[in-house]
């Protein structure tokens, strides 16, 4: 069984910054990408960025020049790290591992159970 345990998540002011980790454990061969998505509330849920085993990256075209993902291969952990925080930022944040090769799932994805951001002055 793969786990996915997030930490890093707060309120802050606007402007300020957060670091998000996440953290995948079990018995994992490999983990093709990882990467955040994040709900508001009403909202559905949006992809934040994410980054694949060899290092390339994609981000939501809100958060471009604001957050840098960036991951440890040797560690399973993936990090968000997220500055001149907005209050539009503000939402439950989840990570997922895509195309997770365990010794009994060749392709699976996990989700992590969200860590709540709070952007507020």
């Amino acid at each position: 069984q793969v786990q996915l345990a997030e930490s890093g998540g707060g309120l802050v002011q606007p402007g300020e910054s957060l670091r998000l980790s996440c953290a995948a454990s079990g018995s994992i061969f490999r983990i093709n990408a990882m990467g955040w998505y994040r709900q508001a509330p009403g909202k559905e849920r949006e992809l934040v960025a994410t980054i694949t085993s060899g290092g390339s990256t994609n981000y939501a075209d809100s958060v471009k020049g604001r957050f840098t993902i960036s991951r440890d291969n040797a560690k399973n952990t993936v990090y968000l790290q997220m500055n001149s925080l907005k209050p539009e930022d503000t939402a439950v944040y989840y990570c997922n591992a895509k195309g997770v090769r365990t010794a009994r799932c060749f392709n699976c994805d996990y989700w992590g159970q969200g860590t709540q951001v709070t952007v507020s002055s």
